[in-house]
């Protein structure tokens, strides 16, 4: 109908390339969301470059933005697939909430059963945490890290008022360390568990109060 708004645009951002091949195997955006997932490179000042492009084009006003891919576990139990939803991003230039964590966990829960979802702060990091810095994370209260959501976000909500959420698939954990992502169980693990969950995403987009166009 001429006139009637319509909802603001979705953008889904990861760092990695087979994030990104995840994502797309799962397929489209489905009907009536205009959904972009883009790449922005590993690393907090990547991540924020590239989403701050993003969100100045005209097609992204008012995006609701999720961060996605994978990070590491930092509680003792957590297992590669584990899914994190985020309550909260932190970095040390300060934190942000994330909104429709509950609704996250219901359509995570059913889309990927038998997958544990954790829920907590999700802490960045400039670099890969590994051993003793994962205990030091941890006790801060983090219960995972990664090293572009919380730039994302905070670049996000730094552009403009809009939806911001944090959904990550633990690759390793403090008993299951890895080396290198794509060659290893845990890594194929994840890579599974993402494919699986976009709908979760989508629902997430329909079901926000979204600022209108």
């Amino acid at each position: 109908m001429a006139g009637e708004a319509s909802p603001a645009p979705l953008l889904i951002a990861c760092a990695l390339g087979i994030e990104r091949l995840a994502l797309r195997a799962a397929g489209g955006a489905g009907p009536g969301i205009r959904g972009t997932v883009v790449r922005t490179g590993m690393g907090p000042r990547a991540a924020e470059r590239t989403v701050a492009r993003v969100l100045a084009e005209p097609a992204s006003t008012g995006a609701a933005v999720l961060a996605t891919g994978f990070c590491a576990g930092l509680v003792p139990g957590m297992h590669p697939g584990d899914l994190v939803v985020a309550e909260e991003t932190r970095d040390p230039r300060g934190g942000v909430a994330c909104v429709g964590t509950d609704l996250l966990v219901r359509e995570l829960v059913r889309l990927a059963p038998g997958r544990a979802v954790h829920t907590g702060p999700l802490t960045g990091s400039d670099h890969v945490v590994r051993g003793p810095g994962r205990a030091a994370l941890r006790a801060t209260g983090a219960i995972a890290v990664d090293m572009e959501s919380a730039a994302t976000l905070l670049c996000a909500v730094r552009t403009g008022a809009r939806a911001v959420a944090a959904v990550r698939v633990v690759v390793d954990a403090p008993e299951h360390e890895l080396v290198r992502i794509g060659t290893v169980r845990g890594g194929i693990s994840a890579f599974r568990v993402l494919r699986s969950v976009l709908p979760a995403f989508l629902e997430w987009h329909r079901s926000l109060p979204l600022p209108r166009r």
